[in-house]
């Protein structure tokens, strides 16, 4: 069975791997993934602030450092939670494709343009095959509005597409007035892939104390129907390829993916849940179901339930909700 696909310009076995996550930093786990079968391996995320720890000391030093970004950056000094530093996560990369013969994806997590000029060549010189820049911030500010927003996104994707040549993806949220459009100016901007979606962690509020409790939920398997939609109206319509992440679990989320369009899944929270073995599962489940339907290969499943060839998928979306609620009503 014939499972290969092409994602980043990077020729995978199969179409499934770990995203981001605690499990990607550290060298055990990654020879482990690699072991349970996994295509490719996404890095943790190194944050931006990360770095800007860095330079914010040597900016001290020179008396360089504005109040504004002095008081930005106060609220991560001092923290030991962070696995790297940035001299550390490229010293990561490196020893991680020594150690396995799978690509590595370094995760980049970005809120502005300028950190990321130096520090996407060096991710480069340090030997990753290809790039995931995160584009995580909260719009807080009344006065920023949306065009302005995705002006910056693009700007970030400048600033690292000009200072690397490797192959970039971008992970989004799904919060965008037209997130087709929007892709499509990433794809005009050098992006390679479009991954879908980030997950927000939503913080809860403690009554008893009043005050903020953080809190971490891993996804399932319902998360996963948000990025069914958008992999469908976004396949074939859009010149970049497809990843998703965020409620890949089973078997038959990681073959639903592939029919609405996905190039690729990844896959964290089973994994954190299960342990690197489930990779097996989720790969011997995908053959399976290939060979029971008689598919010579990925490409014959891929994308079958995409609206790239319906004349308009907004319709189809409005026909489909209406439906549900007469459905519902019986």
């Amino acid at each position: 069975m014939n499972l290969t696909t092409n994602y980043l310009g990077l020729q995978l076995k199969h179409p499934i791997m770990p995203g981001a996550s605690p499990l990607t930093n550290r060298l055990a786990s990654i020879r482990e993934l690699e072991d349970a079968g996994a295509s490719a391996i996404v890095l943790a995320s190194l944050f931006e602030e990360q770095v800007r720890l860095t330079q914010t000391e040597r900016l001290k030093l020179e008396n360089r450092l504005s109040e504004t970004d002095a008081a930005g950056d106060a609220f991560f000094e001092g923290s030991d939670a962070y696995a790297f530093g940035p001299e550390e996560y490229l010293e990561h990369i490196y020893r991680a494709k020594v150690a396995v013969d799978i690509p590595i994806i370094a995760s980049l997590n970005a809120r502005t343009p300028t950190t990321w000029v130096d520090f996407a060549r060096s991710v480069q010189q340090a030997g990753a095959d290809a790039i995931e820049l995160n584009l995580y911030f909260l719009p807080t500010d009344p006065d920023t509005s949306a065009a302005a927003i995705e002006d910056r996104m693009i700007e970030i994707v400048t600033s690292v597409r000009e200072n690397s040549s490797l192959p970039l993806a971008v992970k989004l949220s799904p919060f965008f007035s037209s997130l087709p459009h929007f892709v499509d100016r990433l794809a005009r901007a050098g992006v390679k892939s479009a991954v879908l979606f980030n997950r927000f962690y939503q913080p809860d509020i403690n009554v008893r104390f009043r005050e903020v409790a953080p809190k971490l939920e891993l996804s399932d398997s319902s998360e996963l129907l948000l990025r069914l939609r958008w992999l469908a109206i976004l396949s074939g319509r859009v010149p970049v390829d497809l990843a998703v992440t965020g409620g890949v679990h089973t078997p038959n989320d990681v073959i639903k993916s592939l029919l609405a369009g996905a190039d690729t899944v990844q896959v964290v929270s089973a994994l954190l849940r299960y342990g690197p073995q489930h990779l097996r599962s989720l790969v011997n489940g995908l053959t399976s179901y290939l060979e029971e339907h008689r598919f010579r290969s990925l490409s014959e499943l891929r994308g079958q339930l995409n609206l790239a060839n319906s004349r308009n998928p907004e319709a189809y979306e409005r026909a489909n909700y209406v439906h549900s609620l007469l459905f519902w009503d019986r």
